[in-house]
């Protein structure tokens, strides 16, 4: 085309919006089909400038695709996942792949190396993909993440919780009455007290799928029963329990109880008794114990009931079986040896 057509000839203003969106690839109509009136186009949009109808959109996508961010390499064929590999998924979400017909290069397979390569993928299926542990991890996984979005939970204490619910499953705590749904709350819970964005019981038993008393019971159970680091949920449980039972204790009896409590719960965390059970109840179990390892009765077991109710449910058989254990484990602790006894005696 010469200089001379392109300059000469003037447009009008419909042919030069006809013009702009045939570039565009949209399907652009000379009159609006509602008002007949002028159509134009908007960036990416054909609309009628009387009655503002869209009457096409250019939905192409034109940012770069994820080829254009792929590695560096001679015909920069590769692309990234487009998932990012994350700590909420079994291998964080890295798994090996089969193609029985081409191997990474796209070449084609031999007849030998494609046996292989089927052989390989059945022994591959059968030691990881059919393992229901895995696919409970992931359950476990999705259920944190649901309680991170849910209760506004920063990335780091999802990711914290994450772990701490794989160690629980490499203890193999999973089982009875100690669910995974359970567990994915408790651990939640002791990592947003690890962190310090901390959620209360309440909030997260709100949104997950289990009651306050198992998210506490999972989370003394993480912490008890794994290498996990991590503070005891209820620092001052046993001077809850003291504190509710004022009405019935005197001051110096208050702090006998607590200061011989204390050191059972040391054992109580030390032994793993009663590993999943609500750290209040066994706070309640061990005042009780206390009660009885002083000199006076000074509450009963239905005081002691009612006192941790007021935090977590618990019952009488609890605090009883779990006063009982906490009662021998400590005459075990603080046992001395035949060596030491004789000394003792010899004295």
């Amino acid at each position: 085309m010469s200089s001379r057509v392109i300059f000469d000839e003037e447009v009008s203003d419909e042919s030069s919006d006809s013009q702009a969106v045939d570039a565009r690839n949209v399907d652009w109509r000379a009159s609006c089909p509602e008002c007949e009136g002028r159509v134009v186009s908007e960036d990416v949009e054909a609309v009628c400038a009387d009655c503002g109808l869209v009457v096409s959109i250019d939905a192409l996508e034109r940012k770069p695709g994820l080829k254009a961010h792929a590695p560096e390499g001679s015909e920069r064929d590769g692309e990234w996942a487009v998932e990012p590999t994350q700590e909420l998924r079994v291998d964080k979400g890295l798994h090996t792949t089969f193609f029985l017909s081409t191997d990474g290069k796209g070449n084609t397979l031999s007849p030998e190396r494609k046996d292989k390569m089927e052989r390989l993928r059945r022994r591959h299926k059968r030691f990881t993909m059919h393992d229901k542990r895995d696919q409970r991890l992931n359950e476990g996984f999705r259920d944190i993440g649901m309680l991170g979005a849910n209760l506004e939970l920063p990335e780091h204490v999802t990711t914290d919780a994450s772990r701490y619910l794989e160690a629980a499953k490499d203890a193999r705590l999973p089982g009875g009455r100690m669910a995974w749904e359970s567990l994915a709350a408790g651990a939640v819970l002791l990592a947003g007290r690890k962190t310090g964005v901390e959620r209360t019981p309440a909030q997260i038993a709100e949104h997950a799928k289990t009651n306050r008393e198992r998210v506490c019971a999972a989370a003394r159970k993480i912490r008890v029963q794994t290498d996990v680091d991590v503070p005891p949920v209820r620092d001052r449980a046993v001077d809850r329990v003291v504190a509710a039972l004022n009405e019935e204790l005197d001051v110096a009896t208050g702090i006998d109880l607590v200061r011989v409590a204390e050191r059972l719960m040391d054992v109580a965390d030390e032994r793993a008794i009663a590993p999943g059970t609500a750290r209040m109840s066994v706070a309640g179990a061990a005042v009780y114990a206390a009660d009885r390892l002083t000199d006076g009765k000074a509450v009963t077991q239905a005081e002691v009931v009612r006192a941790v109710g007021e935090t977590v449910p618990t019952s009488k058989w609890k605090i009883a079986n779990y006063s009982q254990e906490l009662h021998d484990a400590s005459e075990r602790r603080h046992q001395p040896t035949e060596t030491v006894r004789g000394l003792v005696a010899d004295d």
